[in-house]
């Protein structure tokens, strides 16, 4: 039924689920004006209640009931922002299961279980969209399923860690060695206390996984990804790549050569000349290269609560507008998906 009111349930209120509620408030006049269509997030699934957060919501929206969100007919969208493979995946295939379309922001759970997500959404007849689980704000997913979806792609080279990203770009601006920089950036929240899923490359090989996915419509689960992180890099060694006119970044890519797809996460030597050896600190940058298009680089915030937020809204906005055409639904076709 058509309807110019779109309710949200969220599960999950931390970083980024404050984002989201935030730049849904603090824009919600201009998306009205924009689409015609209220939207509201009416349930948020969330365990601690009391956390002190900079936002104020009223507690009657809050649940710990993951049912609260399924059941009710008036939601429309669920939007897991939890992280993690598990319990999220086994959320997200409720909610589908339920009817709900489906927004996400967690790349752990989409590379690992990527097949099954989206297999779900066509069979229960909704959409499943997930652009900030690669590149926070970036809008590299929308862009190569649609605007770029008429290429055969080549390659596709990637800065996708904003926090390792911070430490090389420290690194190498300040000559400073790895455990003083990664320090600083835990200080200053740009690190996580636990920066292993970062500074290994896990967090980057996700990312890649959903990539491939899309760009190659062929489905590499991350621990098939050749993947080595940054805790071995020196001062010493950035020394000696500045010397040769390099700077050494964490680069995620894959490339399609004579029929074969060679893929990994690794430090590598970028030339100063390239436009990835301009993409500093907690930036992330997304290199691709198609055979109609040619090369294009997408740039911007690749994590925080809000460039996220906004790409949670993105989706949000895309499947409220479906809904009210009633269009809202996935179709698979050859080699991926069709919106």
């Amino acid at each position: 039924m058509n309807k110019e009111l779109i309710n949200i349930g969220l599960m999950g209120f931390g970083n980024i689920g404050t984002g989201t509620y935030t730049t849904l408030e603090m824009n919600r006049d201009l998306i009205r004006t924009k689409t015609g269509i209220d939207f509201e997030i009416t349930k948020i699934l969330e365990k601690d209640v009391d956390r002190k957060r900079d936002i104020v919501v009223s507690k009657d929206k809050f649940t710990q009931d993951p049912d609260d969100l399924f059941l009710d007919p008036d939601i429309d969208i669920v939007v897991e922002l939890l992280g993690g493979i598990q319990p999220a995946t086994d959320l997200m295939l409720q909610a589908m299961d339920c009817g709900k379309h489906v927004v996400t922001a967690n790349k752990a759970a989409v590379a690992a279980n990527y097949d099954i997500l989206r297999e779900a959404a066509e069979k229960n007849k909704i959409m499943f969209r997930y652009e900030a689980s690669v590149g926070g704000g970036i809008p590299i997913l929308n862009a190569l399923t649609t605007a770029l979806r008429a290429n055969s792609f080549i390659e596709i080279l990637g800065i996708l860690n904003g926090t390792t990203n911070y430490i090389l770009s420290q690194m190498t601006d300040f000559g400073l060695e790895y455990e003083d920089v990664l320090k600083v950036a835990q200080e200053k929240g740009f690190a996580e206390a636990d920066p292993t899923a970062d500074v290994e490359g896990i967090d980057v090989a996700n990312k890649l996984s959903i990539l491939i996915s899309l760009v190659f419509g062929i489905r590499v689960p991350p621990a098939s990804i050749p993947t080595e992180g940054i805790t071995k890099i020196t001062k010493d060694d950035i020394k000696r790549a500045a010397k040769t006119g390099n700077k050494i970044k964490l680069i995620a890519t894959a490339k399609k050569e004579n029929g074969n797809l060679t893929y990994s996460v690794r430090p590598t030597l970028i030339p100063l000349s390239h436009p990835l050896a301009g993409v500093n600190n907690e930036f992330n940058a997304i290199f691709v290269k198609g055979n109609a298009v040619d090369e294009l680089m997408f740039y911007g915030k690749g994590a925080g609560p809000l460039p996220t937020g906004s790409a949670v809204m993105g989706d949000v906005i895309e499947i409220g507008t479906a809904i009210i055409k009633g269009a809202a639904y996935d179709v698979k076709v050859a080699g991926g998906y069709q919106k």
